[in-house]
């Protein structure tokens, strides 16, 4: 049981970061930018709103702790 449970966990670890969420023209970090946020305390969230293609997006960022953003979360509405 032991080992199904480690294989489990194996298989899903590796493919985290498969489901890694890319930037899309407009997202803050298209293109590989890294911007670095001074004055926001580490591990705070902020949001992003922008169109693209017609859509209304709406981004989640996290501050990491070296003060660069990672992007974590996305949706989008046709209106």
């Amino acid at each position: 049981m032991k080992m199904i449970a480690a294989a489990l966990f194996t298989t899903f670890a590796g493919t985290t970061a498969a489901f890694a969420l890319e930037p899309i023209s407009g997202s803050i970090t298209y293109g590989g930018a890294q911007p670095r946020l001074e004055q926001a305390p580490a591990g705070s969230n902020f949001f992003h709103t922008f169109y693209f293609k017609g859509s209304e997006v709406h981004e989640v960022y996290k501050v990491n702790s070296d003060r660069t953003v990672s992007l974590v979360s996305r949706s989008m509405s046709n209106d």
